[in-house]
């Protein structure tokens, strides 16, 4: 149970990571930010990314072997950043329409699937 926990913590964490870092650029594309200044911008991006930390500390503390987890911190971070990447091409090809995925970035992905299961060998 604490590997499906910490599973879905960090997919939610993810979500609102990506909206965090890149949800900015989106609204500065509909006109919405394109008046603020930075430190609006950060100031926006940052109370998203809090919303982040109480998702992927949690997933952490219950995910890491020192505290009962199943994963090492290695098995965290290669999860974390396949999760990561996961949940970016999503939304990146929900909100950047633009953005297209060539076959070097899906060779990519492969190469960090297969991270994933070296890691865990």
């Amino acid at each position: 149970m604490p590997a499906l926990q910490t599973i879905l913590l960090l997919l939610a964490s993810n979500v609102f990571m990506t909206f965090a870092w890149y949800g900015h650029l989106r609204l500065q594309e509909a006109g919405i930010s394109s008046n603020w200044p930075l430190i609006g911008v950060i100031a926006f991006s940052w109370s998203i990314a809090f919303i982040e930390y109480c998702f992927a500390v949690p997933a952490n503390r219950i995910g890491f072997i020192g505290n009962g987890g199943p994963f090492t911190l290695v098995q965290l971070k290669v999860i974390q950043e396949v999760i990561s990447l996961t949940i970016f091409t999503v939304i990146v090809g929900f909100l950047f329409q633009g953005q297209s995925f060539h076959w070097n970035h899906l060779a990519a992905f492969v190469c960090l699937v297969m991270a994933v299961y070296f890691v865990f060998k």
